[in-house]
């Protein structure tokens, strides 16, 4: 782009010259063609610097053991399992429903043995129908129907919408009146904002992001995910 414009620049002068300019032209048009170079110069370091790769994210401890608690987060399992997995996700993150048949799998896998917890981690910078459908989730937890409202949550990712949770909790046959209430009460803002700020604190920056007893887990595949819970009942981990 650089040597575009200063080869119009020097057409320019040229022609301008042949048309009977003067020194003082000339001079005149040399000194505004140095500005325009100096421009130019910054304006190619600038671009550089934004088609630099990014700094590389810090690497993250894969034995650190972060100390994550169920708390009043719905959980899934026996209450004295050995195995707790805790996933921080998404309601409107694709990759998040992608993992579901993954954790379902490991509760069926291992019915004595795995307890799961779900918490929210609604990343409403990208996602803006995450927020609200995490606050439809845990309305619906306040009638026993967490669990149903959240398939249904990520069944309908592209429909999450107020209209369609009032649907879905009419489905449910849940209390309407007291599920809006519940949905839009401080209480559950202080639930999503709690488990929010546990996500920072375990350096959570992304969705779906799986501990399994407190070590984040690497390989999210069947085999990765069995590898681990199986370490942990033969004592390994």
């Amino acid at each position: 782009m650089t040597m575009r414009l200063v080869t119009v620049t020097f057409a320019v002068m040229t022609g301008l010259v042949g048309c009977g300019a003067t020194p003082a032209d000339v001079e005149e048009i040399k000194k505004g063609q140095k500005e325009i170079l100096a421009k130019l110069d910054a304006l190619d370091k600038a671009v550089q610097q934004v088609k630099a790769p990014a700094a590389a994210r810090p690497q993250v401890d894969p034995n650190k053991v972060y100390p994550l608690t169920v708390g009043d987060s719905p959980a899934r399992g026996p209450k004295d399992a050995k195995v707790v997995i805790v996933e921080f996700s998404d309601y409107q993150c694709p990759f998040c429903s992608q993992t579901e048949p993954l954790v379902d799998g490991m509760l069926a896998a291992y019915p004595k043995d795995v307890k799961r917890v779900y918490k929210q981690f609604p990343l409403t910078s990208i996602h803006p129908n995450a927020l609200p459908a995490s606050k439809a989730a845990l309305a619906a937890g306040k009638q026993d129907k967490f669990w149903e409202m959240h398939a249904k949550l990520f069944a309908n990712q592209r429909e999450l919408t107020a209209d369609n949770f009032k649907k879905w909790a009419e489905e449910l046959k849940l209390d309407v009146a007291r599920f809006e209430k519940d949905m839009n009460s401080p209480e559950v803002a202080a639930q999503v904002d709690r488990e929010t700020q546990e996500a920072r604190a375990a350096e959570v920056s992304g969705t779906p992001t799986i501990f399994v007893n407190g070590k984040r887990l690497q390989q999210r595949s069947p085999e990765g995910f069995k590898a681990v819970i199986d370490g942990i009942l033969q004592g390994k981990g």
